[in-house]
């Protein structure tokens, strides 16, 4: 996941982020998401030391090979192309918890996302059903609104393409926090 992308003279474009699945390895071609920019990494430091591969949970910096860093955003994500690569979702469906609301929430309801370190206007395209929080039993068809307390099964628009997962393959690129008037109004897993 990236968190930031740096232009370091003498060697060139070197986006910064945490290994959150897999291996990070000089040598490996990886694909960003959602731009679809693929590429090779040419190395990976932690702390200002080369390391021959970087595992879960590193905070790395990786030099990449003719890639501008106006090209690489905080929020892309990037994986092995040749391994399951990450995508940009266009829609997404999601399970969504609503903690703190003041109102209703309705189809076409359009808060901020945070996902991983992405940050992105999403719109409730459809809320599909209402559901039983312990269970995941459905408990209402298209409801017309939800609100705090409530969990449901909604189709989500990010405004631009945005890489999400499903929770059980890749956990954190399938946490979400949804924000409206600056605080935490529900959370999607």
């Amino acid at each position: 996941m990236t968190q930031d992308v740096y232009k370091i003279g003498g060697i060139g474009t070197v986006p910064v982020g945490r290994v959150e699945t897999g291996v990070l390895k000089p040598g490996t071609i990886v694909v960003f998401a959602p731009a679809n920019i693929t590429t090779e990494v040419k190395s990976v430091e932690m702390h200002h030391e080369a390391l021959q591969e970087a595992v879960p949970g590193d905070n790395v910096g990786f030099n990449v090979k003719n890639v501008s860093v106006k090209e690489l955003r905080r929020g892309y994500v990037a994986g092995d192309s040749k391994n399951n690569p990450p995508k940009g979702a266009a829609d997404f469906t999601a399970q969504v918890i609503v903690l703190n609301h003041p109102g209703q929430i309705s189809n076409g309801y359009t808060p901020v996302l945070d996902c991983h370190t992405a940050h992105i206007a999403c719109k409730f395209a459809e809320i599909k059903e209402k559901v039983d929080r312990r269970t995941g039993k459905s408990t209402e068809d298209n409801p017309k609104s939800i609100k705090s307390g409530d969990a449901a099964i909604v189709n989500l628009v990010p405004s631009k393409p945005l890489c999400v997962e499903s929770f059980q393959e890749f956990p954190p690129l399938g946490r979400f926090a949804v924000r409206d008037m600056r605080q935490t109004v529900a959370v999607l897993a």
